[in-house]
């Protein structure tokens, strides 16, 4: 006679408990459930703050490169303007500039 091995598994063969023990594991597993529950929401809240936090931090960050590639942008326009800026006049139909030439050139 052989025997199947995988007999003992499913839901059939777990063992019953009868008896006053019962009722006694019946409770500690609704118990352990709720808990199990509990933190699970918990967890889940944390994670959401985390992640909510998160995307602060970040929406900030971009903001204040945001402000620095525009002063950056400013900063250069009037820097090159400074050096580059010359005299012109029209004269007739053309345009006579003035200070064009670099010093030592």
């Amino acid at each position: 006679m052989t025997q199947d091995r995988f007999t003992p598994l499913g839901f059939n063969a777990r063992r019953q408990t009868s008896g006053w023990l019962a009722p006694v594991m019946w409770l500690a597993g609704l118990v352990a459930t709720i808990v199990a529950l509990a933190v699970g929401a918990v967890l889940a809240v944390f994670t959401a703050a985390a992640v909510a936090v998160i995307a602060v931090v970040a929406s900030v960050l971009v903001f204040f490169a945001g402000l620095a590639m525009s002063a950056r942008r400013k900063m250069t326009v009037r820097a090159r303007r400074g050096d580059d800026v010359i005299e012109a006049r029209k004269v007739g139909d053309t345009w006579v500039t003035y200070g064009w030439e670099r010093p030592g050139h």
